[in-house]
Formats: C-alpha cells, sequence, structure tokens
C-alpha cells in the first residue's frame, strides 16, 4: 500500500524513496513493455522517448518522465539565457566591430558593465553578469552548441528550476574561482555554467555506463570532451596571450574549472535523482554545505585578501574617444 505522504508525493510530482519502492514492486503505474518497444508513436512521443534515453539511466525513470511530460512549460531557461548571450554578442561586435577574437580589442573592456574585473569586484552583479559577454565568436559558438545539445534535453526532464540552479551556480564558482586563483585578471563568457552542465550530464553516463541508453554514447562522450578541451584551450592560450589592454591580462581560463567542479558535485546528485526529492539525498547536504562554505571563504577573500596580500591590481578600464 502506498502511504498518505507518498499520495502527496505522487500530486506534488517528486517521488520519495518509499514510493519509488512502491512503483518497482507494484508496476502499478507503469506497463511492463520496454519504451524502445512502443511502436506507431508520432513524432513529438518519439521525440520524448528519445529524449528520456539521452538523459535518464533507468528504465522506470524513462517511463515515469514519457507518461508526465507535457511539453509545459517549455525549456524556456537555456532558451532564453542563449538569446540574450547572443544578442549581446552582436551588440559589441557591432560598436568594437570585430567579432573573432573579440576580447583582443583594446576598447572590450572600457567601461563594460557586464564583465567582471577585479577592480571592479565590490559592484556584485558582476560575479553572474559576465556569462553574457565572451570572448570572439569562437568562444561563444562552442558555448551556444554545448548548452542547447546538453541543456535543452536536462532541462526537459529536470526542470528550469534544477537545471537553473546548476548552470547559475557555475557561473558563480566561476567567478570566485577567478578572484581567488586568478586574482589580477578579468573573466567573461558563460563557460562556467556550461562546463557545470556538461561535467555533470558526462559524470552521469560514465557513473550509469550500462544503464544510458543513448545511442553512439562513447563516441558522443569523446566528442563532448574534445569540444571541452579545445574550447578550454583556447582559454588558456589567450590568458596568456599578450595584453591589449595592459597592465590588465586577457580574460581568466579558471571559470572553466569552477563550472567543472560543480558539475560533478551538486549536478551529479542533481541528475542522479530525478524526481525524488533532493532534500532527501545525504550527498545533496554534503555538496552544498561545501558549495556554501566556498562562496564564503570566496567573498571574505575578496573583501580582506587584496588588501592584506598586497595584490596590485590593473586600473579599472575607461572607455576610450573613439567608443
Amino acid at each position: 500500500m502506498i502511504g498518505y505522504q507518498d499520495f502527496i508525493n505522487l500530486m506534488s510530482n517528486k517521488r520519495s524513496n518509499s514510493f519509488r519502492r512502491a512503483i518497482l514492486q507494484g508496476n502499478r503505474r507503469l506497463c511492463n513493455k520496454g519504451l524502445l518497444e512502443e511502436s506507431g508513436l508520432s513524432v513529438a512521443q518519439r521525440l520524448i522517448r528519445h529524449m528520456a534515453y539521452e538523459t535518464l539511466p533507468r528504465e522506470i525513470d524513462r517511463k515515469w518522465f514519457y507518461d508526465n511530460y507535457t511539453g509545459c512549460p517549455p525549456p524556456w531557461f537555456i532558451i532564453t539565457v542563449t538569446i540574450v548571450e547572443v544578442a549581446f554578442f552582436v551588440y559589441y561586435g557591432l560598436v568594437l566591430d570585430r567579432f573573432v577574437l573579440q576580447a583582443t580589442h583594446p576598447g572590450y573592456l572600457k567601461s563594460n558593465p557586464l564583465v567582471y574585473h577585479p577592480q571592479l569586484r565590490v559592484q556584485a552583479w558582476r560575479y553572474l553578469s559576465y556569462m553574457f559577454m565572451h570572448a570572439g565568436i569562437e568562444h561563444l559558438g562552442v558555448n551556444v552548441a554545448l548548452q542547447l545539445l546538453v541543456g535543452v534535453p536536462l532541462e526537459m526532464v529536470h526542470g528550469a528550476l534544477r537545471i537553473s540552479f546548476v548552470y547559475i551556480a557555475g557561473i558563480l564558482a566561476g567567478s570566485l574561482a577567478v578572484s581567488v586563483a586568478d586574482m589580477s585578471a578579468p573573466v567573461v563568457g558563460a563557460s562556467g555554467g556550461v562546463y557545470a552542465l556538461v561535467s555533470a550530464h558526462l559524470a552521469n553516463i560514465v557513473m550509469n555506463w550500462s544503464g544510458m541508453k543513448c545511442q553512439f554514447k562513447l563516441l558522443r562522450t569523446a566528442f563532448a570532451l574534445i569540444c571541452m578541451s579545445f574550447e578550454f584551450g583556447r582559454a588558456v592560450w589567450l590568458r596568456f596571450y599578450p595584453s591589449s589592454y595592459p597592465p590588465c591580462p586577457h580574460p581568466s581560463f579558471v571559470a572553466h574549472l569552477g563550472g567543472v567542479l560543480v558539475g560533478i558535485t551538486l549536478g551529479v546528485v542533481i541528475l542522479r535523482n530525478y524526481e525524488q526529492r533532493l532534500q532527501d539525498q545525504s550527498l545533496w547536504w554534503i555538496f552544498l554545505a561545501i558549495y556554501i562554505f566556498f562562496v564564503t571563504f570566496a567573498i571574505l577573500w575578496n573583501i580582506f585578501a587584496f588588501s592584506l596580500l598586497g595584490v596590485r591590481l590593473p586600473t579599472a578600464p575607461r572607455k576610450p574617444p573613439w567608443i
């Protein structure tokens, strides 16, 4: 029998562990036939089935998602973020008259209200707003491709709230990691959030290799890793390329690493617990506590460490007369 609390969880579409076991044992809502054996499906139904096999390692979860997905609301978060990022890139591309390696333009950082700059770290919005700026079309292209190919399916399955949390947590971890580990460098791009999502997804695939039924998973995992490595290598090269606005260096690559750490901790816990209450998972509280500790430490570091360590920061860039 399903208890009262489990009935409440069913009505709220969030499953507790006991309810999950009841479904497994009684098989009351889900049929015995596997989704891949279903025939006569419409295009929309086949798409939903494809998303289930792309992201979920357990058949019961795939069936649950297939039976309950309505498409409302659509995956609005990733799509909205992508549109805004592209819009800002096009705008600054037209202003600077440069789209490739845009960050090497002398006026790139001048009076830019979005880029995180260590001299302007008291402007708290910059720890998140830097996600809307990119170093060039090569930077934007890889990030947009990865967040659409990985982020949209994940948002369809796990919902905007959970995916946006992983994404924003990766963005914040990225800028704070730069402020701690690369103190004199600015940071741009959504790589922290993108790497958080992709790292969580890849880790989930590897940890549930036998259960994941997505096609060509080895080839696709290798392709995603190559794309991430290419983008990370580009960021490292750009960081140490002679600066176009000395003494300030080019944007840092450390944000990528901050996003990866969020992905393989908080992100993995979220993706492994589809439609289950995160507050019931001990790992969730452990990784959340670690993340909060890091954020607190980084905030205190930004308040006190720069002056205590005597770090000489580059002057905040100002708008040149030709812009």
